[in-house]
C-alpha cells in the first residue's frame, strides 16, 4: 500500500462551490476511484490551501489513473472542480495536484 499526499489551492471565490461539490461527491467518481485501488481519500483545507490523502493499494498507479480520467463521469466532475483550483507553482509537469514526499510516518 502507498500513502500520498498532494497539495492544490483552491481560488478564493470558488471556495463555497468546491465545498458544495465535495458535500454532494458523484457516486460514480467515487465508484470509479475505488476500481483504481484508492482507498482512505480525504481531502482538508487550511486557508487556501487543499491538502489531499490516499492510500493507493494497486500495482500500477499511471494504468489506474489512466482508467480514471477515462471515466466518462470523472471527466464531467472535474470539468466543475478543476475551475475551482489554482495548480501548486511547484508541481511537475503533468501533475495538477503537486504531490508531498513524506518525511514522518508513525504507525
Amino acid at each position: 500500500m502507498q500513502r500520498m499526499a498532494m497539495v492544490i489551492n483552491v481560488r478564493p471565490e470558488k471556495l463555497d462551490e468546491y465545498r458544495r461539490l465535495h458535500a454532494e461527491a458523484w457516486p460514480e467518481v467515487l465508484a470509479a476511484l475505488r476500481r483504481a485501488h484508492v482507498r482512505n481519500y480525504s481531502i482538508h483545507l487550511k486557508d487556501h490551501t487543499l491538502f489531499g490523502y490516499l492510500e493507493y493499494d494497486g500495482e500500477d498507479w499511471d494504468a489506474d489513473m489512466a482508467r480514471v480520467a477515462a471515466d466518462p463521469a470523472t471527466q464531467r466532475w472535474w470539468a466543475l472542480t478543476d475551475p475551482c483550483q489554482d495548480p501548486w507553482p511547484t508541481r511537475r509537469p503533468g501533475e495538477w495536484w503537486a504531490r508531498m514526499e513524506t518525511v514522518f510516518l508513525m504507525e
